[in-house]
């Protein structure tokens, strides 16, 4: 029971991959709090991982704020906050699918001619829900987390992606989103180190669970085989790194950020 006794927040945590963490974080022993803009959803996690649910829109600071101190009523000081709340790019998906799969037919001819025009078609209003979401939402998260373990200590864990690190062609926003919650781990965490705070990072590659709004199609296909591995991640082997780097086991870890992702990047 690696985390036993410990109180653990899971923003996102009403399903994919955040319910995962949230079941992997009970079962190691936490007292889990399910934060999630849908209640409904997060209660259903919560009920299964024996925790508590809590409204939270992460875009916005005085929501989070808000969560966070109802946590500290329900269960006490944070101890382990998971910053995984995010949102897929589908209607992006949706938009570049066709010319995404004329560019791979002409890639296997040897030559690629059409534009996939992602960046231009990409609206104002997606770019700035995406950020707002991801990196936004890191920012409060982290913030308020660190708030609550001032004086004792813990671990956060925030969640990238490998389009933050190698950065996914056609989706900008959400690329950047993630490459800055890279560089803002690394910033807070050599400021947190101090106050025996632990900030890492987790880049996962493609997952089972259509997280960027494709479904099993060319496009996915192809993204399987460019996995060395032959296979897409599943987010149970996500939800032990985060566990891992919530525990005592990852105490000398500062700033890193896992790339879980089949060898698709090594770094």
């Amino acid at each position: 029971m690696a985390l036993d006794g410990k109180v653990a927040v899971v923003t996102g945590g009403g399903s994919g991959l955040g319910e995962a963490i949230a079941l992997r974080l009970s079962k190691a022993g936490a007292r889990v709090a399910v934060l999630e803009i849908d209640l409904d959803a997060a209660r259903l996690t919560a009920d299964l991982a024996g925790g508590v649910a809590v409204r939270c829109d992460v875009s916005d600071s005085s929501s989070v704020d808000g969560a966070a101190a109802e946590v500290e009523r329900e269960l006490g000081p944070i101890d382990v906050w998971v910053n995984n709340a995010g949102v897929a790019a589908a209607a992006q998906a949706q938009r570049i699918a066709d010319a995404a799969e004329r560019q791979l037919a002409e890639a296997a001819a040897g030559a690629v001619a059409t534009p996939l025009d992602a960046l231009v078609r990409l609206p104002d209003d997606e770019w700035r829900t995406m950020l707002a979401v991801h990196l936004d939402g890191t920012f409060y998260g982290t913030r308020a987390a660190a708030r609550s373990m001032a004086r004792r200590g813990g671990a956060i864990v925030n969640i990238a992606s490998v389009c933050g690190v190698e950065g996914c062609v056609g989706y900008p926003h959400y690329s950047a989103a993630k490459a800055g919650v890279i560089g803002f781990t690394r910033s807070v965490a050599k400021e947190l180190a101090v106050q025996r705070i632990r900030v890492n990072a987790v880049a996962p590659g493609f997952l089972e669970t259509a997280g960027a709004g494709i479904e099993e199609n060319s496009l996915r296909i192809a993204q399987r085989l460019r996995t060395p591995l032959g296979r897409f991640g599943r987010k149970e082997e996500i939800a032990a790194t985060v566990e891992f780097l919530a525990s005592d086991d990852a105490g000398f870890f500062i700033g890193e950020t896992l790339n879980v992702n089949g060898g698709l990047v090594t770094t």
